[in-house]
């Protein structure tokens, strides 16, 4: 066919591209095969057909056209052109057994644990103190053999010391007998766990008579529970009971007693359970020092209050006898789950406590209390002055810090969430 003026392709021979190939255009009437037209591109157009019979079939492409569809290739992109790169794939750490930490999980498996504890490798912490610390240094921190039994079983209860605590708990501190270190195990238990703890702890001196707890701590206020009964309506704020306590060094917090001799008025079960409402907005922990009477109304106020009882006795035989009096009388008069879930102290206890068999006191106690302590002798309370943690002797800090632990097994949970607590 004679090229046409304006044609495009004049001179040149047009020939199917792969990409551009449709299927013949087929006459209706079953035209013969020299009658069809077929769709041709050229010169970079393409033509197409928009309409066709749903009836016609795409035919076998010829031969000639399968040898250049198979022999046609893009060309390789240039050394220079940046090359794809594939999505790595997931990481998952559930993986099945036989499959290590970098093999894919397969679609959809979680991502990676990004957490302190899969990211950086476990180091044995040094040791503390004694010959292991002193081999660690000696030895340029490379031989390092742990903690001692005794550190670790200190540092658990510590940790059980630590308890999250909801709301505010009462303890009850009290013996039938006086004399026997009441007072001391309320100011030393209270101060070990304002020490290890970073909330507030308060002790407060309900004894209807002189007490001596305010003597245990420096004093910093002449005031006593009867001011802050007296400015109770006008208590806001921490800082405003804070300026009727009286804070030692471990930062527990005293609320001393009425010591002036011309007040006929005892302390009352209704003023305690004035102060406790006033106290329980701002303290986590509330320790009692009750006076030697079970009869006078502010016992019966404690007792109804107390989340936790530890009863005090002395390691001689009168001591032991007067606080199994006293759980006899707790018993009798409605307590006893008070006094099955009650801790038993056993306090200033010699190394050598003559002729009394002190392992069947603790079976005696242990019968009938939740748990049973003992707290040694130590020099520094026996002076019956203001107390410091750090000149007790080891065995009787290492006795407190278990004494504690053993309290705080009790704390409650959730359901006693103060709303109040501020």
């Amino acid at each position: 066919m004679p090229d046409q003026p304006g044609d495009a392709t004049a001179g040149h021979e047009v020939t199917d591209h792969p990409t551009t190939q449709f299927r013949p255009y087929q006459e209706s009437g079953g035209a013969s095969g020299g009658d069809r037209h077929e769709t041709r591109s050229f010169g970079g157009f393409r033509t197409e057909r928009r309409f066709s019979d749903p009836a016609d079939s795409w035919p076998v492409p010829h031969a000639e056209t399968q040898t250049q569809q198979q022999s046609w290739h893009p060309a390789p992109p240039p050394s220079w052109a940046p090359q794809p790169m594939d999505n790595p794939a997931p990481v998952h750490y559930g993986a099945a057994a036989g499959t290590g930490p970098f093999q894919s999980a397969g679609p959809g498996a979680p991502f990676a644990d990004l957490s302190t504890t899969s990211l950086l490798r476990q180091v044995k912490p040094p040791p503390a103190g004694g010959w292991r610390r002193l081999l660690y240094v000696a030895s340029g921190q490379l031989i390092n053999v742990g903690e001692s039994q005794r550190t670790i079983r200190h540092n658990d209860m510590v940790m059980q010391v630590n308890r999250p605590l909801q709301g505010c708990h009462r303890i009850a501190v009290l013996s039938l007998k006086g004399g026997v270190g009441k007072t001391t195990i309320t100011a030393t238990l209270g101060a070990t766990f304002a020490s290890i703890r970073g909330d507030r702890v308060v002790a407060v001196d309900a004894n209807p008579d002189r007490g001596t707890l305010s003597q245990k701590v420096p004093m910093e206020t002449p005031a006593t529970v009867r001011h802050l009964l007296r400015d109770a309506d006008g208590i806001a704020r921490y800082s405003d009971v804070r300026s009727y306590t009286n804070q030692g060094p471990s930062r527990l917090e005293v609320l001393a007693s009425d010591s002036d001799p011309s007040v006929s008025e005892a302390f009352s079960g209704e003023d305690y359970a004035e102060t406790l409402q006033v106290l329980e907005r701002f303290y986590s922990l509330v320790l009692t020092d009750c006076g030697t009477g079970l009869l006078h109304s502010a016992m019966s106020a404690v007792l109804a209050k107390a989340d936790t009882l530890i009863v005090v006795s002395s390691g001689s035989v009168d001591g032991a006898r007067s606080a199994s009096a006293t759980l006899d009388w707790l018993e009798a008069h409605g307590h006893e789950e008070l006094v099955r879930n009650s801790i038993a102290v056993i306090n200033a206890v010699r190394p050598r406590s003559g002729k009394v068999d002190m392992q069947k006191v603790v079976d005696h106690f242990a019968r009938r209390c939740r748990a049973v302590r003992l707290v040694p002798f130590d020099p520094h309370l026996e002076e019956g002055a203001e107390i410091d943690l750090l000149r007790l002797k080891k065995e009787t800090r290492e006795a407190l810090v278990e004494l504690a632990a053993v309290v705080a097994e009790a704390f409650p949970g959730d359901d006693r969430f103060n709303q109040h607590f501020v």
